[in-house]
């Protein structure tokens, strides 16, 4: 079979959007343009313990190596903005915030499903003359530069990739494709003046515009982290227990963005603005089930309970102070010698 580049590339973005992807773009298999940036803010330490990204860094930015028959790559963003917190909940110290990705079930598992599908797809579409692989978020790929490249967006001044009608609350997946497809055109940046999310950032972790000190950013600390928070970014963290979402409520293209579709990212009602203090009595097994599909469950039990332990300290609420002293003393007897860092003084 003789596959017409143009009429195949126009029917797969077709059947993308038919699996729910708002976004789809064809971006060409060559190497990262930001490469040379990627190193720099890695040889400055910016990405803190997340060894995986310098691991390989020349493979991670050239789709070609990541896979030798890469023709292009189909990049494709779902929208996950279901949800608007209760200002009331918001405000309350003593309740807890998780970033809006992790409301609902793991996005991982729900791109992958879908990518297989939109890959199946093609494969059968192509007669056997189209093979591919899909990644999301876990292989070695810069998916945020595939998606600017394939028009999808702009890198925003917090790093974040941004468009015009989705804003930035999209999840981002690649398939590469061994057929050259015709690339998309990349679009221009719509920030102009705008540094609201620079200027809002609780731990000034963006060093200027488009550069961002992982070490110092929420998300990192609540989920990446694995030792103890630094005493000095503590108060500055508040009540977020898992991710960090300021900088993208700042930003003026997501208050234009419209709720996406997938019922899997609805929220779950325990997630929404939790009390902190049942949070931090909550058993191994009642973890296990509240987090069941979750990515939340990333962080595992103990790192959860120490961003708890976090937030209530800065709530300066004395009715804490009880279920803290039980935290340490659990923590101290169920790991002998070397406490853990779940409540640290």
């Amino acid at each position: 079979m003789t596959l017409d580049p143009d009429r195949f590339k126009e029917e797969l973005l077709r059947e993308a959007r038919g699996q729910g992807f708002e976004l789809a773009g064809i971006a060409a298999a060559t190497p990262a343009e930001t490469r040379a940036a990627y190193e720099e803010w890695l040889a400055a330490g910016h990405h803190g313990e997340m060894a995986y990204l310098a691991r390989d860094p020349e493979r991670r930015t050239d789709p070609c190596l990541a896979w030798p028959e890469t023709g292009s790559i189909l990049v494709v963003g779902l929208n996950y903005h279901t949800w608007e917190p209760a200002p009331e909940a918001r405000l309350d110290p003593a309740r807890g915030q998780f970033a809006r990705y992790a409301l609902g079930d793991d996005y991982h598992d729900v791109l992958v499903e879908k990518l297989r599908a939109l890959l199946a797809w093609a494969e059968t579409r192509g007669s056997g003359a189209v093979r591919g692989r899909s990644y999301v978020d876990t292989g070695p790929l810069l998916e945020r530069d595939l998606a600017a490249r394939a028009g999808l967006g702009w890198f925003g001044k917090n790093t974040c990739l941004l468009n015009r009608q989705q804003g930035s609350y999209f999840f981002l997946g690649a398939l590469l494709l061994n057929v050259a497809l015709p690339p998309d055109a990349s679009t221009t940046a719509h920030c102009g003046a705008c540094r609201r999310c620079l200027d809002a950032c609780p731990t000034g972790a963006f060093l200027q515009p488009y550069v961002l000190d992982a070490r110092r950013c929420i998300s990192y600390l609540t989920i990446e982290l694995r030792g103890p928070i630094p005493r000095d970014l503590r108060p500055l963290v508040g009540n977020w227990i898992f991710g960090c979402d300021v900088c993208q409520e700042v930003c003026p293209w997501n208050r234009k963005s419209e709720p996406g579709a997938e019922p899997r990212f609805a929220p779950r009602a325990a997630l929404q603005a939790p009390e902190l203090i049942p949070l931090l009595e909550m058993s191994q097994e009642q973890f296990s089930e509240t987090f069941r599909k979750s990515p939340v469950k990333r962080t595992k039990r103990r790192g959860l309970l120490r961003n708890v332990c976090v937030a209530l300290g800065n709530s300066g609420d004395l009715r804490a102070a009880p279920a803290l002293v039980r935290a340490l003393e659990h923590e101290a007897i169920t790991s002998g010698a070397n406490p853990s860092p779940v409540c640290t003084a």
